[in-house]
């Protein structure tokens, strides 16, 4: 996936497993043990790949617990805030996110939604978006959304997001090679037809590198 990922131009990535208790159950802990594992074998096998680590963590109230403790993974800093990877169910906004995402960003949070555009509540209503976006929430879509990967309904919804301004970067979001390969480089392609390319440059480098610069990367 490193590899794959180099010859599509990427030169940095942050690492985001998912942290969803009871299907995966990753930890700070965890997650560095393996991250500095994989930085030894990239060096040894010469992968010019520049790596940092965080989390994709699933939407939980134990999220306010985990912060008191310090044992929140995040992706960067945006505007004197700690950067938190948030993934919503599938399925549904659950009741209480405005809440969290507020209690959140009281606590020197700020939160990113990934890949809203999978959402059904959202597929079905996307203005069901704004009230996230009211919250403070900052949105980051997939890549393969834009260029097939998924459902039609999900690349309708990538788009329109994209229409209304309402994505702040886009990302891989890469599992494997085949199914899940890295779509960056064909993405920019998609959004820079749909925007321009001095969008595409901000979804794709410059926000992500804002936000990310000041990571330890390896």
């Amino acid at each position: 996936m490193a590899e794959q990922s180099v010859a599509v131009g990427v030169s940095h990535m942050v690492c985001t497993p998912h942290i969803h208790q009871s299907y995966f159950d990753n930890d700070i802990d965890s997650i560095s043990h393996a991250y500095h594992s994989l930085v030894k074998h990239l060096a040894q096998a010469g992968c010019p790949l520049k790596l940092s680590y965080a989390a994709e963590i699933r939407i939980t109230p134990d999220i306010m617990i985990w912060h008191k403790r310090g044992k929140i993974p995040f992706i960067g800093r945006w505007q004197d805030k700690d950067v938190m990877l948030l993934e919503l169910p599938h399925s549904h906004i659950p009741p209480g996110t405005d809440n969290l995402l507020r209690w959140l960003a009281r606590n020197g949070v700020q939160a990113v939604i990934a890949h809203p555009e999978r959402n059904r509540d959202i597929i079905a209503n996307p203005d069901k978006i704004s009230g996230l976006k009211r919250a403070g929430c900052l949105f980051q879509a997939t890549a393969g959304a834009f260029t097939g990967r998924f459902s039609e309904a999900v690349k309708h919804t990538a788009v329109l997001l994209l229409a209304r301004d309402l994505i702040t970067y886009v990302a891989s979001d890469t599992h494997s090679v085949n199914r899940r390969p890295n779509d960056m480089a064909k993405a920019f392609i998609e959004v820079a037809a749909l925007k321009d390319k001095e969008y595409a440059e901000r979804l794709f480098k410059q926000t992500p590198w804002l936000i990310s610069q000041g990571n330890l990367w390896q």
